[in-house]
């Protein structure tokens, strides 16, 4: 019983409006992940499924590995500077977040094969090479601040609603809401009411701090045939983290029984409601890939790689704290959920072509396929699966993702890229597409390189702090990430 209850706090507090259940929600969010590269390939927007011969192709595609004549290793940090502007109440509201982080670290290891005496060595299997790395796929730090007065609602009328459905059990958020004079009981005895002891016009706070991201460690082998078709394996050894911290205030002045007065008294409050979340999980994928030149400056590539299983350790907690100006002060929790579960993100399919035109650069573009109504949490002794898969199926589905970028190389050794992506949204109504602009910079000298890349990311979400059927708030987010990466690398 807790634990259902739980569901539909977390789904319905500071949450997104596309998020309808807690892990229903995280299951999408952990399925976003993306490809790691390095600077060159982020330079072009992403879009490396056809151009082999970058170490990128160590966590996408791995036959691009078959391209390399020589041993590589690289290594990519970045900055990731994210602000997001907000609209509560038409009041408008900001909040920022810097952070570094290691994005890719790689290396493959060429390896010729063998020949035999009096064959062409220009045809047959060529080489097969080895890579391994490190790749930082996804990214959950923001942070998100908004507020107003709110004449409309009260979060106390959200505890009254569960109070009303659910009664004031102890340990509950309803109950505990009760106890702090934050609801009270209205109407006859025999039929009683929970309403909101707040009068209209209370000021609304709720600030959201998310930090964490996803990782992959691959192993990929890619084999060239004949300098015409390569191919590709990998598996990818995942790692997430996810932490989330919210704190949702409100002060105004509420009528509060008082001793044996059947009369309230005015009293001014100050209420926060806390959560936090501290999630961390591990799971495994495998690639498959190949790239065929359909001409010698034309390259076809295609990846597809396998659901990812993850086993995730979930931490949720909640408090509640209120004070009032008669010197009454009330403070219930943290009380803490863990969980354990297992999920699997969806299938994802990526196909692309690249013009390349000799020694002056090329073009290349993407098109990904996920089908995140796939995406499946599987149930246990504590907890059964079947709403927010219900949920899953419902509310999400299959989206394409699109990447176009180019490289032009300048006299000398230096070259200038560009690049676009569309990432569509999971959300079946009421979603919004990620857009994403690249640019980048690389300079070679001799058997050493420096790539640098500037990503800049712009999306946005609507965030239901409490539902209270019409009278439910909300406030519409627009977040922008500009990071930069660099990445340095030897040949040899």
């Amino acid at each position: 019983m807790k634990l259902k209850y739980i569901l539909c706090v977390v789904a319905l507090i500071a949450t997104s409006k596309s998020s309808f259940a807690q892990y229903a929600k995280d299951a999408i969010r952990y399925s976003t992940f993306g490809t790691g590269s390095t600077s060159r390939i982020k330079g072009i927007g992403n879009a490396g499924t056809a151009v082999g011969g970058d170490l990128s192709s160590v966590s996408g595609n791995p036959a691009g590995l078959g391209f390399f004549t020589m041993s590589e290793v690289s290594l990519t940090p970045e900055f990731d500077g994210s602000k997001s502007n907000s609209i509560y109440l038409n009041q408008p509201g900001a909040a920022s977040k810097n952070n570094l982080n290691l994005s890719n670290a790689a290396i493959v290891f060429y390896s010729r094969l063998n020949t035999p005496s009096g064959q062409d060595k220009t045809k047959g299997w060529l080489s097969l090479n080895f890579g391994m790395g490190y790749n930082r796929t996804n990214n959950f730090d923001e942070r998100i601040s908004y507020g107003a007065k709110n004449s409309n609602s009260s979060i106390n009328d959200y505890y009254a609603s569960l109070a009303n459905s659910s009664g004031v059990d102890a340990g509950t958020l309803q109950g505990w809401a009760y106890g702090q004079n934050l609801i009270d009981q209205y109407g006859s005895t025999t039929t009683p009411t929970y309403k909101s002891n707040a009068y209209p016009g209370v000021n609304q706070l709720n600030s959201i701090t998310r930090s964490g991201g996803q990782s992959e460690f691959d192993l990929s082998l890619g084999a060239n045939y004949s300098n015409k078709l390569y191919l590709g394996f990998g598996i990818g050894i995942t790692q997430l983290r996810y932490n989330s911290a919210n704190s949702f205030n409100e002060i105004g002045t509420a009528s509060v029984l008082e001793g044996s007065s059947t009369t309230g008294v005015d009293r001014n409050f100050n209420s926060t409601f806390t959560q936090s979340q501290d999630t961390k999980g591990e799971g495994f994928n495998a690639k498959f890939g190949f790239i065929y030149k359909l001409l010698e400056n034309v390259r076809l590539g295609a990846t597809v790689t396998t659901p990812t299983y993850i086993t995730i350790d979930d931490s949720y907690s909640e408090g509640l704290a209120s004070s009032f100006n008669n010197g009454s002060n009330y403070v219930d929790g943290p009380a803490d959920y863990p969980l354990t579960y297992k999920m699997r993100t969806p299938l994802k399919a990526s196909g692309g072509l690249s013009v390349f035109f000799g020694k002056y650069g090329f073009i290349s573009g993407d098109v990904e396929y996920i089908d995140y109504s796939t995406t499946r949490i599987s149930s246990n002794d504590n907890y059964l699966a079947d709403y927010d898969n219900g949920i899953i199926k419902s509310n999400y589905h299959a989206a394409v993702n699109a990447h176009v970028g180019a490289e032009i190389k300048l006299i000398g050794s230096v070259a200038l890229r560009g690049g676009y992506g569309i990432q569509g949204s999971p959300l079946k109504t009421n979603g919004t597409q990620t857009k994403t602009a690249t640019a980048g910079l690389g300079y070679r000298f001799g058997s050493y390189y420096v790539d640098a890349a500037y990503v800049h990311v712009t999306g946005s979400q609507t965030i239901t702090p409490y539902d209270v059927g019409t009278l439910t708030p909300t406030a519409s987010v627009n977040g922008t990430n500009n990071n930069v990466f660099v990445t340095v690398g030897y040949r040899y």
